[in-house]
């Protein structure tokens, strides 16, 4: 005899799955995954500092010293934030930007001495040609700029907006009791799976960033030094891998780009080595990453790069960074539905 409550409930548990894939599929095409991202990352934060400290305090007290603590968490990132673009809008309005153009003069000499004539011949005369091709590319491009603002602008609202749901959501009562409505109920228990799905990939992206400076604090501090070449700010260039490499893809790309840019500022073969360097360890790393990760979800490495290939087909960049999290959090549902 069919049971009509669990009917119910697995008619619930299909429509919240729909609901939930299609709702996660729109969010990428909406250009709002860094919200997705950042709100599950509040959530995530508070939901585990609260458990930590319930095991030493009584709940009323652990859900004030959490409370305080997210907040001034918070509140110290954006204040650092307001406080690297003001450090940057005085650099660059009291020395910062001749010291960038003596940089740029200095690698160009360098590049005249090393390069073949015919290649030589068609790089700029001075940094004063560099600053003069800038600003004009930057005049006739005026509206283009203007574009990138508003999207970094934007940008950064929905990272607000997602830190402020992300909060508010981990503040809120779990209601999943036999009282709460079906569906509402399979919702929830949906949420939750995506939730630790993210752990999980936060989890392993800060191995794969751990094993992404490992190899470039070999590569600057170790094997350079050996042939005479010492980086600008090798030591900065290497704390600045393992912050960015906890942005997956994205992240590797800004450092990767700062690394090679360093090393033009020596020498132009170094600036090619370095490149080749790090196109080779980005090759591994996309692996590694694949296996790390799979390994931590409990799936195959093809199946990970296949739907990393699938989603960047779809979506670009964006599907690669979700990639990650959504096969994740699928190969989890299936599993509770024991599908697999």
């Amino acid at each position: 005899m069919n049971d009509p409550h669990r009917e119910g409930a697995d008619r619930a548990t299909v429509a919240a799955l729909l609901l939930m894939g299609a709702a996660l599929l729109l969010i990428v095409h909406l250009h709002l995954l860094m919200a997705l991202l950042s709100g599950l990352a509040a959530f995530t934060l508070y939901r585990a500092l609260l458990r930590a400290l319930t095991a030493r305090m009584s709940t009323g007290r652990a859900h004030v010293i959490g409370l305080a603590l997210v907040v001034l968490l918070l509140a110290a990132g954006i204040a650092t934030t307001v406080e690297g673009l003001g450090q940057l809008s005085e650099a660059s309005s009291s020395g910062g930007l001749p010291r960038l153009l003596q940089i740029s003069a200095d690698t160009l000499d360098s590049l005249r001495t090393t390069l073949p004539p015919w290649l030589a011949s068609r790089l700029p005369e001075s940094s004063a040609s560099v600053h003069d091709t800038v600003t004009q590319w930057m005049r006739s491009h005026a509206s283009d700029v203007r574009l990138w603002g508003h999207h970094t602008l934007r940008g950064a609202a929905y990272i607000l907006a997602g830190l402020v749901i992300g909060f508010l959501a981990s503040l809120a009562p779990q209601d999943t009791g036999p009282v709460a409505p079906i569906f509402l109920r399979a919702w929830r228990e949906r949420l939750s799976q995506l939730a630790q799905a993210f752990t999980d990939i936060v989890s392993s992206q800060l191995r794969i960033a751990a094993l992404n400076t490992v190899f470039t604090a070999i590569y600057l501090l170790a094997v350079l030094p050996l042939f005479g070449w010492h980086v600008p700010l090798a030591n900065t260039l290497v704390a600045v891998t393992f912050f960015a490499g906890l942005v997956p893809v994205v992240g590797n790309l800004a450092s990767n780009t700062a690394i090679v840019l360093a090393s033009l500022t020596l020498s132009p073969w170094l600036g090619a080595v370095s490149l080749g360097f790090l196109v080779g360890i980005h090759k591994l790393e996309y692996f590694l990453n694949a296996r790390i990760v799979g390994s931590r979800i409990r799936v195959r490495t093809y199946e990970l790069l296949a739907a990393m290939l699938a989603m960047e087909a779809a979506f670009g960049l964006a599907g690669v960074v979700a990639a990650p999290v959504y096969y994740a959090w699928i190969t989890r549902e299936l599993r509770q539905l024991r599908v697999i």
